[in-house]
């Protein structure tokens, strides 16, 4: 195997080891320095750095584990592997040097645990992103692959034990409906038909009294790789009330980006920098409380109903997931990537 895929310098920053996380088959590196390893870094090491304040532009070294597990042969890295769950394990000479990275003789597979919530998807919009397509198709029914794109977001959520969904309806509904009852896979369905727009959020309003714990909500074009029982586990011992799946997006400026100042002066200047920043999925988990707090056909989109939330004081919070792990099925653009990602082509 070649470990220098692995391994990063201590220079690196969090948001550049995070994409080297993602280019790894263990989703794992390590902080190297003249050989010598000091320290191992991991999605979760990064998002527990960010929860507690850390900034996405800080070094690496900060985020990472100090006193990662090694081994001193690969028949000790192979039977500490297979001791416990881990992902990687570096193997070291006699002067503490790399000289390889254990990462077993195949791909482990996680068994996801069920956490048997409820399902909520927002599938009522009209996919104006995805025009001229949703012309003929609602945006749900649109192909990625094998499956339209709300059976994708379904069977993911499946994977961990969520099998009842009730979906919002309004624009093609028939054609939504007329899918599932020919499909040969049965699948738990309440249908809730919007008689006018209700936006993002105000379609929530038709499930008062129907749902009476905590459950995800979706729009209908998102899909994430992540693990939802960490996500439901941070949402839980936070006792929040919302929590929102948050992608970090990296966008790189090609051009030079000047700040002026008084008098035309120039305050700093820097060649095609890197910005990143936090934008909303579109997924949630939401408790049962916050549908009590949704007027009645009323048009509303759910950033505002949160908004409203927060403003009661009412706690919401951020769980933080890799771009990597987000996939946005809403933008033709990005229809052939997923496509690939989801069948791994």
């Amino acid at each position: 195997m070649n470990y220098s895929d692995y391994c990063v310098e201590p220079n690196l920053t969090v948001r550049d080891a995070l994409k080297a996380i993602d280019k790894t088959n263990a989703h794992i590196v390590f902080i190297m320095k003249e050989k010598k390893v000091l320290a191992s870094l991991t999605d979760g090491d990064i998002r527990r750095f960010l929860l507690a304040g850390g900034k996405i532009e800080n070094p690496a070294m900060e985020a990472g584990h100090k006193s990662p597990l090694t081994a001193r042969s690969e028949a000790e890295a192979a039977s500490l592997y297979h001791q416990k769950n881990y992902v990687a394990i570096p193997i070291l000479n006699s002067n503490d040097e790399l000289v390889d990275i254990y990462v077993g003789k195949c791909p482990r597979e996680e068994k996801a645990v069920d956490l048997e919530i409820p399902v909520v998807i927002n599938a009522g919009g009209k996919g104006a992103r995805l025009e001229p397509y949703t012309k003929i198709l609602p945006k749900p029914l649109i192909p990625v692959g094998e499956l339209p794109i709300i059976e994708h977001i379904m069977q993911r959520f499946m994977e961990y034990g969520c099998e009842r969904f009730s979906v919002i309806v309004n624009y093609k509904k028939e054609l939504i409906k007329a899918y599932f009852a020919d499909s040969e896979r049965k699948y738990d369905i309440t249908w809730y038909n919007e008689e006018l727009p209700l936006g993002t959020g105000g379609g929530l309003c038709y499930l008062k009294g129907r749902i009476e714990t905590t459950f995800f909500f979706t729009n209908c074009d998102n899909l994430l790789l992540s693990n939802y029982e960490s996500m439901l586990r941070f949402h839980r011992e936070n006792q929040n009330i919302i929590t929102m799946i948050c992608a970090y997006k990296n966008i790189k400026i090609p051009y030079g980006v000047i700040d002026m100042g008084a008098n035309g002066s120039i305050e700093s200047m820097r060649e095609k920098p890197e910005l990143s920043f936090l934008t909303n999925t579109g997924i949630y988990i939401v408790e049962p409380e916050v549908l009590d707090d949704i007027e009645d056909n009323i048009s509303v989109g759910f950033p505002d109903i949160i908004e409203k939330e927060r403003g009661k004081g009412k706690k919401v919070a951020i769980y933080p997931v890799s771009e990597n792990d987000w996939l946005d099925m809403g933008q033709l653009s990005e229809l052939e990537k997923m496509r690939k990602r989801l069948y791994e082509e």
